[in-house]
């Protein structure tokens, strides 16, 4: 059984920075490409990050670039999201996801987390 578990959410402070953390398990990890998502309150979820298997490539939403860096370390199969510089409006609940493909991860979710929230007090 396959397992995305996410972590490290929690209320900061503007301008402050977060960790998150996704362990997946049952699961070929350095085969899937993976990504976060995230959701605000009343909006849709949304991309805000991606890597490949090896960590070698990774994309952005433009409103994250220069704050937020997405990482991998495949011997502990888990996938990190550092938040910098944090605004009100990064408030929202993140999600990870796997993808068998990072070309088209954003159309092709094999699996999902159940999220973790993260709180921006301003």
């Amino acid at each position: 059984q396959v397992q995305l578990v996410e972590s490290g959410g929690g209320l900061v402070q503007a301008g402050g920075s977060l960790t998150l953390s996704c362990v997946a398990s049952g699961l070929s990890f350095r085969n899937y490409a993976m990504g976060w998502f995230r959701q605000g309150p009343g909006k849709e979820r949304e991309f805000v990050a991606k890597i490949s298997g090896s960590g070698g490539s990774t994309n952005y939403r433009d409103s994250v670039k220069g704050r937020f860096t997405i990482s991998r370390n495949n011997a502990k199969n888990t996938v990190y999201l550092q938040i910098n510089s944090l605004k009100p409006e990064d408030t929202a609940a993140y999600f990870c996801a796997a993808s068998p493909s990072y070309v088209t991860l954003l159309s092709n979710i094999r699996y999902w987390g159940q999220g973790t929230q993260v709180t921006v007090s301003s």
